[in-house]
């Protein structure tokens, strides 16, 4: 059974940083492609970053594009995303998904990850 665990959310002032981790289990972590994904309150859902099964592609929304960096340690079965620059729009839960065809690249379309864990929340103040 595949489980994705988020961590590392939490309060920052604007301009600060955090780091979340997605840790993996049930499968070979190695093969799929993951994303990180947000939701507002009010708003719908959006993806914030993805990145290859093996790490060599990425894909960044353009408003988080050079203030993020997600990466993976398939050796670790985890997935990262280092948030710079943290703004109060970036407020939200935050959700790492995954992809279940092994060696696919990944897709900004959320319909397209079936596996996602149970989200941490992020809050910036101003």
């Amino acid at each position: 059974q595949v489980q994705l665990v988020e961590s590392g959310g939490g309060l920052v002032q604007a301009g600060g940083s955090l780091r979340l981790s997605c840790a993996a289990s049930g499968r070979t972590f190695s093969s799929y492609s993951m994303g990180w994904f947000r939701q507002a309150p009010g708003k719908e859902r959006e993806v914030v970053a993805a990145i290859s099964w093996s790490g060599a592609s990425t894909y960044y929304a353009d408003s988080v594009k050079g203030r993020f960096t997600i990466s993976r340690d398939n050796a670790k079965n985890t997935m990262y995303l280092q948030m710079n620059s943290l703004k109060p729009e970036d407020t939200a839960v935050y959700y790492c998904a995954s992809r279940d065809r092994p060696a696919a690249g990944w897709t900004t379309q959320g319909s397209q990850y079936p596996y996602w864990g149970q989200g941490t929340q992020v809050t910036v103040s101003s």
